[in-house]
């Protein structure tokens, strides 16, 4: 298992980032506020999980070891798979999860793009025990706040048969009418709008 990566920046790109250890570069898929600590040239040290497949092999970055901790912690939950404990961590800090789960929040778990009422329900009855009372310790970047309606927007156009590529160009396009208050539909119909005008 691979505890950690250290190493120098090589490229990052807006779901992953390449660390080049040994001259060997090592692809880490990392949620937006991780990679927006990543600076390409600089070195950067990142808990890693390593996730095994039948077809791959697949590495997780992470800010620290309470996110590491909190991904892992999340998959034991039934219906959570990586990529999933990914979005949950790229939409809230671990103690806002675990703040969520031991208020039974359902509402906020929602927010996750992939997590309806009964899969917040779900979460909160498997995980109410094991995952431990907030820490106070948010784990954020002030200068970076992530904003959840990409991770969702982005979500609803790969569900749609967009490509990743295709679906992270017009969550750009369209971030200038994120305003405070962001209509995720809205944001939707007018990153749609982008795509079938290209």
């Amino acid at each position: 298992m691979i505890a950690f990566v250290r190493g120098e920046v090589a490229a990052v790109s807006v779901t992953s980032a390449v660390l080049e250890v040994g001259g060997v570069g090592l692809e880490l898929m990392c949620t937006p506020g991780t990679l927006a600590t990543l600076r390409t040239g600089q070195p950067a040290t990142l808990p890693t999980s390593m996730v095994v497949r039948e077809d791959s092999l697949t590495l997780f970055g992470f800010l620290d070891d309470d996110e590491k901790a909190t991904f892992e912690l999340v998959q034991t939950a039934s219906g959570v798979g990586p990529k999933l404990a990914q979005a949950m961590l790229a939409c809230l800090s671990p103690d806002e999860l675990r703040t969520a789960v031991a208020g039974d929040d359902v509402k906020t778990l929602t927010r996750v793009p992939g997590i309806g009422q009964k899969g917040a329900q779900r979460i909160i009855l498997e995980l109410k025990d094991r995952l431990g009372a907030p820490t106070g310790v948010s784990g954020r970047v002030a200068s970076a706040p992530v904003a959840p309606w990409r991770a969702q927007v982005h979500q609803g156009l790969v569900g749609l048969g967009w490509s990743g590529k295709d679906a992270d160009r017009a969550v750009e396009s369209v971030s200038h009418q994120a305003g405070d208050l962001p209509d995720v539909a809205a944001l939707l119909r007018a990153a749609l709008r982008t795509l079938s005008k290209a």
